[in-house]
């Protein structure tokens, strides 16, 4: 019997996608490569039905959601969806959340309290602490995610914020940071396959403007959908090899799991996971 108390088991690689192109065949062919870790992109809507059905196709590959947004996702709803998949597949399922962003949501006030509210009535609906990770960037969310959840999945980073938010999350607490990708050798054509992903709309939202400038990066880099020095820090591009060995710098700097967010050109992600899985398992 699977302990409810237990964080499922990330694994230290995974695949980040969006929900739309997550398909059940698409979740075995990741679990058949070694991948730890399923995270649903996007904002999953409250009945968690794409993490059902992979879960569905699968076998033991964990399944987390990267995020359910709390404003367009209530509470009482995901927790009834969250027991109705640990009931179905129990210990493979975690619950990331996340208070969006604010130029996506009409009713921004007071964030971080309503971020506390959410997890106030997970706790009232039994969603275990050890169950869910937090969206975190900046220090009081990072914080909150080490006080009121297993953890935190931080998105648009880089090795240096992941040794931050090691540092505030202390040694205990899941670091699942994501990382976007391109298997390609040409800078050019890698920048020109990895810009738009991350400057549409990234890089107009100031929730990780803020978080890249706190990294150090002057508000004109960021600007005009970034210079190469933003891009070249948050795609890592070239060989399979030159790839896993930037997402290890993730692990070196403290994360515990990282979630590959394939970009490729034609659209289709599944050959730079068959590349990049003997790289970082063998």
């Amino acid at each position: 019997m699977t302990d409810a108390t237990q964080t499922p088991d990330l694994g230290t690689y995974g695949i980040w996608r969006g929900a739309a192109g997550l398909k059940p065949d698409l979740g075995a062919a990741i679990e058949k490569l070694g991948f730890g870790t399923i995270w649903i992109g996007g904002s999953p809507h409250a009945d968690l039905q794409v993490a059902e059905k992979l879960l569905d196709a699968t076998e033991h590959i964990t399944v987390a959601t990267g995020i359910v947004n709390v404003w367009s996702s209530p509470a009482a709803e995901v927790a009834e969806s969250y027991h109705r998949l640990e009931a179905k597949h129990p210990g493979r399922f975690l619950l990331g959340i996340g208070i969006g962003h604010p130029e996506a949501t009409g009713d921004y006030s007071k964030p971080y309290a309503t971020l506390v509210s959410y997890l106030d009535e997970l706790d009232a609906a039994q969603v275990p602490e050890s169950r869910r990770v937090l969206a975190a960037l900046g220090p009081k969310v990072l914080k909150l995610s080490a006080d009121r959840a297993a953890g935190a999945h931080p998105y648009l980073t880089t090795p240096e914020h992941t040794a931050e938010a090691r540092s505030i999350l202390g040694p205990s607490k899941i670091l699942a940071p994501e990382h976007k990708v391109v298997l390609e050798t040409d800078p050019d054509k890698a920048r020109a396959i990895g810009r738009p992903a991350v400057a549409n709309p990234y890089l107009h939202l100031r929730n990780y403007t803020t978080n890249l400038e706190r990294l150090g990066f002057a508000p004109d880099e960021i600007a005009n959908d970034g210079n190469d020095r933003v891009i070249d820090a948050l795609v890592a591009y070239g060989t399979a090899r030159s790839i896993a060995d930037r997402l290890r710098e993730h692990v070196a700097a403290g994360a515990d799991h990282v979630a590959i967010q394939a970009l490729p050109a034609d659209g289709d992600p599944i050959a730079t996971y068959e590349a990049l899985a003997p790289e970082l398992f063998h």
